[in-house]
């Protein structure tokens, strides 16, 4: 991939297709932290993890909550190292230089400081909490999305933090103006 005229996909959205073939990202909607021709990561912003509220993983953690953290959620952030815990988050929090700004909106952060700081109620103003991320080597998600794998969308903070897990894919294919109800699992070239 020659990076001099690459459009690398740091801060957008990328939108499983139907028909993706790997069941871990059916109807996934994947927050892209870093990309570049060494590969990409990214973050599931849209699947819960069963099961695993943040209160009971401050708890595992031995991390005391002096605030109200009982509306804060897990997700389920991709199959590489699920039991590594990553924050995407609103810009305006950075760990002591330990988080990784994405782009003027979102950060992201997988130290200890920023579930600590929000089990106190200093954290980012708006956070998802994941375990596990997705990743790819180099050209691989670029392939996958000229298979037709995935559509790329611009990232919105309100779709990010502020949608319900259930919604955020359809919400995700209305932001490019596609009814999900369109789409066909088969794809084609022109």
């Amino acid at each position: 991939m020659d990076t001099s005229d690459a459009r690398f996909l740091d801060g957008q959205l990328l939108i499983a297709m139907p028909g993706m073939g790997d069941p871990r990202f059916e109807r996934s909607v994947i927050f892209v932290c870093a990309h570049s021709a060494e590969g990409a990561m990214g973050l599931i912003v849209n699947k819960p993890a069963q099961d695993l509220r943040f209160a009971s993983l401050l708890k595992q953690l031995e991390i005391e909550a002096t605030a109200d953290v009982a509306g804060i959620g897990v997700h389920f952030g991709g199959p590489v190292e699920h039991g590594r815990g990553f924050v995407l988050h609103s810009a305006e929090y950075d760990a002591e230089g330990a988080s990784l700004k994405v782009d003027p909106r979102f950060a992201m952060t997988a130290t200890l400081d920023v579930l600590q700081d929000m089990a106190r109620g200093a954290g980012p103003v708006r956070a998802l909490l994941a375990l596990g991320y997705a990743g790819w080597g180099p050209g691989q998600l670029e392939g996958e999305i000229q298979a037709n794998g995935w559509l790329t969308a611009a990232a919105d903070p309100d779709l990010v933090f502020g949608t319900r897990d259930t919604d955020k894919w359809e919400a995700a294919l209305r932001s490019i103006s596609i009814d999900p109800r369109l789409l066909s699992a088969g794809g084609g070239r022109a």
